[in-house]
């Protein structure tokens, strides 16, 4: 049976260390799964700047809008595939859709498939919630809304919760003990 783990924090808080330390941790065949999409500069640098850090222990894929599909794609004799970062993948979907995006169903196919996940996910996201409510624009404010809505289905769905705080993870949820 596999387990879900989301890790959740602030921006540079060490998800994202944490996740792939986590993982690294697993014996056998390693997969990340990559939603950022190389828009600018700023992003392909950054992107390289993972891949570097990630060297030969993970297979990636990258997906930037349909990670239920991506989860499937993982297929049989994983040990383990690390999701990063579900508010980029939103920003992502909120942009093919339009600043006025409801109910987003890739949302929703994406947490269906974490109860058949064919390995441990450990899926990193942004807890924005916590952090200044923007008023400047709607579609910020939206982002914030989708963001936090998506973050507690997954928390609800997840199996453990880590929040990461200045590098230190804290659980906050588990259930069934680790294998």
């Amino acid at each position: 049976m596999s387990r879900v783990v989301l890790v959740t924090g602030g921006g540079r808080s060490g998800k994202s260390r944490y996740a792939l330390e986590r993982a690294a941790r697993y014996p056998g065949r390693r997969v990340f799964v990559a939603t950022a999409e190389p828009c600018d500069d700023e992003m392909r640098a950054r992107i390289e700047r993972h891949r570097r850090e990630r060297g030969g222990r993970f297979e990636t894929i990258e997906e930037p809008r349909d990670l239920a599909g991506a989860i499937a794609r993982i297929g049989p004799g994983a040990a383990v595939a690390v999701v990063d970062c579900l508010t980029v993948w939103l920003g992502n979907l909120m942009h093919r859709h339009g600043e006025g995006a409801g109910d987003l169903p890739e949302v929703a196919a994406f947490i269906a498939a974490l109860s058949r996940a064919p390995c441990d996910l450990i899926a990193v996201t942004n807890e924005v919630g916590m952090g200044i409510i923007p008023t400047d624009s709607a579609a910020s404010r939206a982002f914030r809304d989708q963001a936090g809505w998506i973050n507690q289905e997954a928390a609800r769905a997840a199996d453990e919760v880590v929040l990461v705080v200045s590098g230190i993870p804290v659980v906050i949820k588990k259930e069934n003990a680790e294998c």
